[in-house]
């Protein structure tokens, strides 16, 4: 059986996105093109995915570290990046290749396999899109219905080829890696541009006697390349109303669903109910039950059955447990953690801590790199001081305890089980289980002499 891998082409600027970014990099919903792709096609491929790097190869890097990537140092068309990656390919025992460029992040599984499968005998098989106005796409060229060429867009000439039939190439190949081996040496160079088209090697397969598809993919966008921001814009909508639909089909209660963005990467249960404006980002999971409501911002966060989270609320990087309540106008940082019917109010923010079932911050408070037990009650105006200029030190605050209002916890510091933190307490060492800690200085009344009363007047008018 022939092995198949992935190539992707990622390595060109992207100048008519107008940013210093990668094009590849550009985000839908959130997710980098790129990463998109990647994660369509994994359920396929699995790790045998390969992209050609170029332009921002290091942030691109960065982004996907575990992606195998190939440099192309000199962007010399993708000619040249799928010869650049045929040795490694070859030795990797791979067999037969899939080539797309990576700025097609709605190509998915399905697509890819019934082109495979349509493609399966052929030596070099072409995914073509049938468009009413082909813009800059290469031109597929067919002879009594069997492809002859592509031909780039600013190459075509009607007076060679005839009237342009509106087909166009989508870019998605499939290869033997033997036949790519053999003839891509045989491209020369574009008179104009200067660079290698991979699309060359069609007229060349043709004539060394190989068998050439066209598979025509109908008016399917999902295979479109993105080359500016109209076109992201464009897709990222058409990606936004797809995702809202699949779920209202499953069961989520979506309600202003056209306010909705919610990412391909995320899980949402039939029965969670959700209220837009509403952005859910990353890998979330909200589960059936759970309750968004409107203006919240979540990312790789974990709203587990029963949790509310009111307006206005950002998490990040958080799991709120069974029958909890976030906000409104709450923020949960990365590492924050809510046990059970744990309440979290107005203006609170949790960073790298853990709050205990039942337990509850109701208002205008800071707890980071803090444990908190069960049925705790942390006082408006608490903070954990647990930065001290260079390093973060923990909080630690046991249950059934009682902190009182406008209360600073100096880390690192522990309060004991039952213990109870007098209001305005400014605490710096260990309060003991069951006991009462005050640290602030003694109120002293002292007589005063008022002001004349042509001095408290003349005060008022100034």
């Amino acid at each position: 059986m022939e092995k198949c891998c992935v190539l992707i082409l990622a390595a060109g600027k992207g100048t008519r996105m107008h940013s210093a970014k990668p094009k590849v990099l550009q985000e839908l919903l959130g997710e980098p093109m790129l990463g998109l792709l990647v994660h369509n096609l994994a359920p396929l491929f699995g790790e045998a995915i390969y992209a050609v790097c170029g332009h921002g190869r290091e942030k691109i890097a960065k982004a996907f570290p575990n992606l195998k990537t190939i440099v192309q140092a000199e962007q010399l068309g993708t000619g040249h990046a799928v010869q650049l990656a045929l040795p490694t390919l070859r030795e990797a025992g791979y067999s037969r290749v899939l080539i797309l460029n990576g700025d097609t992040p709605l190509v998915t599984a399905d697509v890819v396999s019934s082109f495979l499968a349509q493609a399966k005998d052929a030596d070099l098989a072409v995914a073509t899109v049938q468009l009413k106005d082909p813009g800059a796409y290469g031109r597929i060229v067919r002879e009594a219905g069997a492809i002859k060429a592509i031909v780039e867009a600013k190459d075509y000439s009607v007076a060679q080829y005839g009237e342009p039939s509106g087909e166009i190439n989508a870019g998605v190949y499939v290869c033997s890696i033997d036949v790519a081996h053999t003839l891509l040496p045989q491209v020369t160079p574009s008179i104009k541009s200067g660079e290698y088209y991979f699309t060359d090697i069609v007229a060349l397969a043709l004539k060394a006697g190989k068998k050439v598809v066209g598979i025509n993919c109908g008016r399917d966008e999902r295979l479109l390349g993105i080359n500016s921001p109209k076109e992201l814009v464009h897709l990222e909508e058409c990606l936004r109303a797809e995702i809202v639909e699949r779920f209202l089909n499953q069961g989520v209660l979506l309600h202003a669903k056209e306010l909705i963005r919610i990412s391909p990467l995320a899980q949402i249960a039939p029965g969670a109910e959700i209220t837009g404006p509403c952005e859910i980002y990353g890998a979330s999971v909200v589960e059936s039950g759970a309750k968004i409501m409107s203006h919240c911002v979540l990312q790789d966060s974990l709203v587990h059955a029963g949790a509310e989270i009111r307006s206005f609320s950002h998490l990040q990087g958080a799991e709120v447990g069974e029958g909890c309540l976030v906000g409104p106008f709450a923020r949960l940082r990365p590492g924050a953690v809510l046990e059970q019917d744990a309440h979290v109010g107005n203006f609170v923010e949790l960073k790298k801590t853990h709050l205990g079932a039942g337990s509850k911050a109701n208002h205008l408070t800071y707890l980071g790199d803090a444990v908190i037990g069960e049925r705790t009650n942390i006082g408006a105006g608490t903070i954990t001081c647990n930065y001290d200029g260079k390093y973060k030190h923990p909080t630690i605050i046991g249950s059934e305890a009682f902190i009182g209002s406008n209360t600073a916890l100096v880390a690192p510091v522990k309060v004991g089980e039952g213990a109870l933190i007098g209001a305005g307490s400014t605490i710096t060492r260990d309060v003991p289980a069951e006991q009462l800690a005050v640290a602030r200085a003694r109120q002293k009344n002292y007589d005063h002499k008022p002001l004349p009363k042509e001095t408290t007047q003349e005060t008022q008018n100034s």
